[in-house]
């Protein structure tokens, strides 16, 4: 009986991480590597444990599809195995493109400003930074051509296909971050580093180690970057280290961040990548005059979608009245009430249009399931609900 004890208890242990779990020793540990230029031989050089590609050479090999797929195969160990993180010297060869894109944001950016909006973060005070959230649909829709040119891109197509494969998503969205502008608090990034460590626990291990591979952020130096300017820190390995979507927040690994971390100065065309379960973030703009622009890549799988689209709204408005009835008779406990909510409403807040749904309150916005949520414990109307429904389905239109 106590051997079967044990085995039920190391499983539950192994499959359901916690925050408890979450010590700064085996984090260490697990950082505790180098970066040996002989393990990367495509590399053009490490940098403060940071393995740098030269952009020339990545267009050269991308003519031939043997040195292609060795580079990619090489990158998919970095990122995985390895630091977690790509720089590129010279993405993009020839700059002029980067100041027409930079010409259309600040010109976005403008208009933001003259209307009120924009501005908000997940990781940072509102108005510390200018941001533009979907700057890829903006750039494509104001100047096509700067567009085509701009993601006709050698480096940002191979590694975007060697960490997630062919029929890619690509989404970007542009920070500014404004002398004086402060730093980030160090996290991980899209999906669950975009939840609170208590969301994070209800999710397995195994999505824990999903969640990296289903993403690949990246950033385009859109202006000269020296470390005073604040380009991002990071932590190099931790993407490594498992229960870390938990750690977000804990003191003492944000204090370990903040003694630990690497800053390298990019140059205007530069690019970097990197896996998004690395611990990173922005940082502190000391430079007097130096507006630092960044477009932040979000490169998702084209797996990461349901088989069937459904009118999630117009299911949400007709179950709310019928759980609302069967709560008050006894007929549904609150349990299984739940459990209905979850079949019927979007649990994720994503994707939406973060120009009118920004993440104010928190790192998202609330989810449909949120909303019916709210509406069933404050006893709103079905009127009050339908309301509600139709505001957020707007939020999320583009």
């Amino acid at each position: 009986m106590m051997q079967l004890d044990d085995l039920v208890q190391s499983r539950s242990r192994a499959v359901w991480l916690t925050r408890g779990e979450c010590r700064l020793a085996d984090f260490v540990e697990v950082l505790n590597r180098q970066t040996l230029l002989a393990d990367y031989p495509l590399a053009q050089r490490v940098e403060s444990n940071v393995l740098v590609y030269d952009g020339d050479r990545v267009r050269e090999a991308a003519l031939t599809p043997a040195a292609r797929k060795a580079l990619m195969a090489e990158w998919v160990e970095a990122l995985m195995n390895g630091p977690g993180i790509l720089v590129f010297s010279r993405a993009f060869a020839d700059t002029r493109v980067i100041d027409a894109a930079t010409r259309v944001f600040e010109s976005l950016i403008h208009e933001q400003r003259a209307a009120g909006t924009g501005g908000s973060d997940h990781f940072a005070k509102p108005g510390a930074n200018d941001r533009i959230w979907n700057a890829l649909e903006k750039l494509c829709l104001r100047h096509p051509e700067v567009f085509a040119t701009y993601y006709g891109n050698d480096v940002i197509a191979m590694v975007s296909e060697a960490w997630l494969g062919v029929d890619y998503q690509m989404t970007s969205q542009v920070n500014v971050v404004n002398p004086g502008g402060a730093a980030q608090s160090p996290h991980r990034d899209y999906h669950l580093g975009f939840q609170t460590p208590s969301k994070g626990e209800q999710f397995p291990a195994h999505v824990h180690r999903l969640s990296p591979v289903l993403t690949l952020q990246g950033a385009v130096a859109h202006c000269d970057m020296p470390v005073e300017t604040g380009p991002t820190l990071y932590l190099p390995y931790s993407q490594r280290y498992e229960p870390g979507y938990l750690a977000m927040g804990n003191a003492g690994f944000s204090d370990y961040f903040d003694r630990h971390h690497v800053q390298l100065s990019l140059a205007k065309g530069d690019a970097v990548f990197f896996n998004p379960a690395l611990f990173h973030a922005a940082g502190h703009n000391r430079s007097r005059d130096v507006r630092r622009m960044a477009n932040l890549l979000q490169v998702s799988s084209a797996y990461g979608r349901a088989m069937e689209s459904l009118d999630r709204v117009k299911m949400s408005a007709a179950l709310y009245p019928a759980l609302r009835a069967m709560l008050a008779s006894g007929d549904l406990g609150a349990a299984q009430c739940a459990h209905a909510i979850a079949a019927c409403a979007e649990g994720y807040a994503f994707p939406t249009n973060l120009d009118r749904n920004p993440p104010v309150n928190g790192l998202a916005p609330e989810s449909q399931q949120d909303v019916m949520r709210k509406a069933l414990h404050e006893a709103w109307s079905d009127d009050a609900f339908h309301q509600a429904l139709k505001h957020q389905a707007w939020g999320n239109l583009t």
